[in-house]
Order: structure tokens, then C-alpha cells, then sequence
């Protein structure tokens, strides 16, 4: 991919990721009346899913670009998606904090005890915690290629943590987490069979000049 489609591309990945924020901060500083009669929990419902609908995508790009060598160019946006799924994972933490507890330290810690739905949100958010802070080709060189990737794949739990929060914070009989349910759980089946079939494709390609000295051809 030329360098000047890629610019083009990464433009638009920041325009689509902030349109969700921009929509919030209209309309809490200038239309309040598009958030609803709740509009603490309309920010939380839409940080929280946007920050679900990231972290899916991101769990995507492997999956996708390993089904052919053309697709490699997309691996260049996932950190991109995955800055932008903890810049509203911690939006979403912060509406929680200030809007709901007041920044009550108590009210807080009675929250998380009570209610488990904000403890496994709060699991899945500092699991992300250690990605943002590695994100950046300063860390990845100070840790090396295969310390980053053993961090890096706590966003799987994240994701199922995630996906928990969703489930544990609806009421019973609504089916809306559904959808990132069987995304996540497709991406993460998918992945291990990949490397499998990776590894057997290496094997078979190293074995055929064995074959081919062994036979004399």
C-alpha cells in the first residue's frame, strides 16, 4: 500500500473513532436533548459499547489479514484501534467515577463490592491499562518483540471481561451483548486454528526440498 492511501485511510480511522466523543460532547455542551432523559447513562451506554465495538474490531485485523499476504497493510491500524478502545474504556470509567460516585472514594469501593458488574468493568479497564502504556515503539523496543506480544495478549481477557461486564450490567432477557458475544468468541476460536494451520503449511513447505534431495529430483 503507497503511503499517501495509508495517510488517507488512518484520516478516516480518527474521523470514524471520534465521531462517538464528538456526539457526546454536543450534546452535553450544546443539545442536551439528544442524550435522552438520561444522559449519565447515555454516555456510559455509548463509551461502553464503543469501546466493545474497538476492541472487536482490533481482535479482527490478525484474523483477517493472515488470509492473505495482501491484508498485512492492515495490521497498521491496530494499534490505532486499540489507543482509541482505552481512550472510552477510561471515558466510560471516569463518567462512573465523577457522575455516579462523585469521586466518593467510599461510594466507590461499595460500588465494587455490590455491584459485579463495575468489578469485572473495572478488571477489563486495567487490563487495557498495560497495553496503552506499551503502545508506543520506544516500549516495544525496551521489552523486546516477544515480551510485547506476551503483554499485549491480555487484551483477549480484556475483551472477554468486557463482553462479562455487558452481560452482568443489562437486565435479565436483553439480548444487546449478544452480538460482541459471538464476535469475541469467533475471533478468539479462530486464532489458534489459524496458527495451526500456519505451523503445518511451514512444516510441509520445509519437508518439500527433503523430499526432493531424497527422491534425487
Amino acid at each position: 500500500m503507497n503511503r499517501s492511501l495509508l495517510i488517507t485511510l488512518k484520516t478516516l480511522v480518527w474521523i470514524a473513532c471520534l465521531c462517538p466523543v464528538a456526539r457526546l460532547a454536543y450534546g452535553v455542551f450544546l443539545n442536551p436533548a439528544i442524550l435522552g432523559a438520561d444522559p449519565i447513562g447515555s454516555v456510559e451506554l455509548a463509551t461502553g459499547y464503543t469501546t466493545l465495538m474497538l476492541l472487536t474490531i482490533g481482535l479482527g485485523i490478525t484474523p483477517v489479514r493472515r488470509l492473505s499476504p495482501r491484508l498485512a497493510w492492515m495490521v497498521k491500524f491496530r494499534r490505532l484501534l486499540g489507543l482509541f478502545a482505552f481512550f472510552y474504556a477510561t471515558i466510560h470509567l471516569l463518567a462512573w467515577v465523577v457522575l455516579y460516585t462523585h469521586l466518593d472514594i467510599h461510594a466507590m469501593l461499595d460500588d465494587v463490592a455490590k455491584r459485579r458488574f463495575i468489578t469485572m468493568g473495572m478488571a477489563a479497564w486495567l487490563l487495557l491499562l498495560p497495553l496503552a502504556l506499551t503502545s508506543t515503539n520506544w516500549a516495544i523496543r525496551k521489552l523486546g518483540g516477544k515480551q510485547w506480544n506476551r503483554i499485549h495478549k491480555l487484551v483477549y481477557i480484556a475483551a472477554i471481561c468486557g463482553v462479562i461486564h455487558y452481560w452482568w450490567q443489562v437486565k435479565p432477557g436483553v439480548t444487546l451483548p449478544l452480538p460482541f458475544t459471538v464476535a469475541v468468541a469467533i475471533l478468539l476460536s479462530v486464532r489458534p486454528l489459524q496458527s495451526w494451520l500456519l505451523r503445518r503449511k511451514a512444516r510441509a513447505a520445509l519437508a518439500q526440498p527433503a523430499r526432493r534431495t531424497a527422491t534425487g529430483a
